[in-house]
């Protein structure tokens, strides 16, 4: 059984495949956006699409809370090129962005 939860304390979506941690995208709240960085699935979990499901399923989670996502990680900005049904809710990457993200990453 595949399951993805978002995971506040440690901001980020998580995806379990039988209640193994899978892979998680990590984000960062930037006001009304939700701001994703960096996506991982581990290893022995690769060739399975799980990336796709876990950031299918984020990207429903940003919706629902009447969020934006701004894909600084080349895996979601990839995502949301294949799949422009869902860029509705995207914002660019801007300087202004990267530098915010930057800071809070150092902080």
């Amino acid at each position: 059984m595949t399951e993805v939860r978002r995971n506040d304390e440690k901001n980020r979506y998580e995806i379990s495949v039988d209640g193994k941690l899978a892979g998680f995208a990590l984000y960062a709240g930037h006001g009304e956006q939700r701001v994703m960085y960096h996506t991982e699935i581990a290893g022995e979990f690769g060739g399975r699409g799980l990336s796709t499901v876990l950031v299918t399923e984020a990207l429903a989670d940003v919706r629902a809370n009447g969020q934006r996502v701004v894909a600084v990680c080349p895996l979601v900005s990839a995502f949301l090129r294949k799949h422009p049904d869902q860029a509705d809710i995207a914002d660019q990457v801007t300087p202004e962005i990267s530098r915010w993200l930057e800071k809070t990453l150092d902080a």
